[in-house]
């Protein structure tokens, strides 16, 4: 059971009093392709104005990809998708988070029908945080775009569907980035210790919690590359026959380039300060490419490129503490799937100095962290209740996320 301190207000005309539960699912794809991750909880509120949430997992399943479709996916990420892809995409992968949803609630031995809500993040396919002139007028603004229909979602389960959270954090000028903070908050604050909470998916993002934290202190911004460089590389260096580095093995039998790791981190990214984000646009095919044509020229074999890709991801979150932070932290919990792999986090650790642990200690399974987020922006989003976090964002003000799509 994870307690959310969130000093939020509620909008004018929601109501006070009493004790509300819900079964809100969460659905989150992330920068890694995998697949759909489905979290099943159990939430609970105080009623009060501004409300405190406790959080049960009740199930979580995963739904992967299959290869030609995460093929589709990634090209999409890049200029060689095509506008009618995006849109047939956007509708297939709407069956797909709706299937996730209902094995979910299926794993949680739940009816369908008495799940309350669906909160529902998309697959991100692109993400702009660097201001663009408009086509039309002379402003400059961000940009993102989720695709999976959350019409479609709700359609096919039957429940009302929250997505497409990002643009009403960006409709403020903020990046529509981090979201996860607004969970954060409710998993893992402390009133003692300074802590940050580490996800490591493809691109990786920190949020910094002092001690009595609250939405107005918290610090977050994407550190980096996480999974989304060893993954591109591991995957062009077999030919495809290897998606990721499993638990780190190549990497463990590798040894480190220093002058090759020094050189990646003097990319502009890493020394930009927050609020900032980051995904394929930064670290995608053609970063991964030039990363291995370097290690190329420097003769280095298969398993020192991927162990040096794996000290990127490491080196690039534990500078992001130095540099943008006020102190290093008294630990870092990490979440996605860079927990599962041993030899990242073993680096992670000897460059931080500091203890260095996985979300699981808390109750809430590293895979499944960032699905549980997307119930909990649902369930605020219902509730009426901000769910951005601006100090992170970089947002003009705190705003309600999230599209109401109900079932027809």
């Amino acid at each position: 059971m994870a307690h959310l301190r969130n000093g939020h207000e509620r909008t004018a005309g929601d109501k006070g009093g009493g004790v509300n539960e819900r079964i809100v699912i969460g659905l989150m794809s992330g920068t890694s392709l995998d697949g759909v991750d489905a979290a099943c909880c159990r939430i609970r509120s105080d009623g009060n104005d501004s409300p405190d949430y406790d959080v049960s997992v009740e199930s979580f399943v995963t739904r992967s990809y299959d290869p030609p479709l995460r093929e589709r996916i990634e090209k999409v990420c890049t200029d060689e998708g095509s506008v009618a892809e995006v849109c047939t995409l956007n509708v297939t992968l709407g069956t797909v988070f709706a299937d996730a949803a209902v094995a979910a609630a299926t794993a949680a031995n739940i009816d369908i029908e008495n799940v309350n809500a669906i909160g529902s993040h998309g697959q991100t396919v692109r993400h702009e945080p660097i201001p663009k002139a408009m086509p039309v007028g002379d402003e400059r603004l961000r940009s993102t775009l989720q695709i999976g229909d959350g019409s479609l979602i709700a359609e096919r389960t039957g429940i009302t569907t929250i997505s497409d959270f990002r643009t009403a954090d960006i409709a403020v000028g903020g990046h529509g980035a981090p979201l996860v903070p607004f969970a954060d908050l409710a998993l893992l604050a402390d009133d003692e210790s300074f802590q940050i909470a580490q996800n490591i998916g493809g691109i990786a993002n920190c949020t910094a919690l002092p001690p009595e934290a609250s939405r107005e202190n918290v610090t977050a911004f994407d550190t980096g590359p996480g999974n989304m460089v060893i993954d591109g590389v591991v995957q062009r260096l077999t030919d495809g026959e290897r998606t990721y580095d499993r638990d780190g093995e190549i990497a463990r039998n590798g040894t480190v380039s220093d002058a090759i790791l020094k050189t990646a981190m003097d990319k502009h990214y890493f020394h930009t300060a927050p609020p900032k984000s980051t995904g394929r646009e930064e670290f995608g095919r053609a970063y991964v490419r030039e990363f291995i044509d370097i290690c190329r020229e420097q003769n280095l074999p298969d398993e020192d490129i991927v162990a040096t890709a794996t000290a990127l991801t490491a080196r690039s979150i534990a500078a992001a503490y130095r540099k943008f932070l006020p102190q290093m932290p008294d630990e870092v919990v990490v979440s996605g799937g860079g927990a599962f792999n041993s030899t990242l986090i073993e680096m992670l650790d000897a460059e931080v100095n500091g203890p260095v642990t996985t979300i699981d200690e808390y109750g809430i399974g590293a895979d499944a962290k960032e699905a549980v987020a997307f119930a909990l922006l649902a369930t605020a989003a219902l509730d009426g209740v901000p769910n951005n976090v601006p100090s992170a964002t970089g947002a003009a003000r705190p705003v309600v996320m999230g599209k109401r799509c109900p079932p027809t």
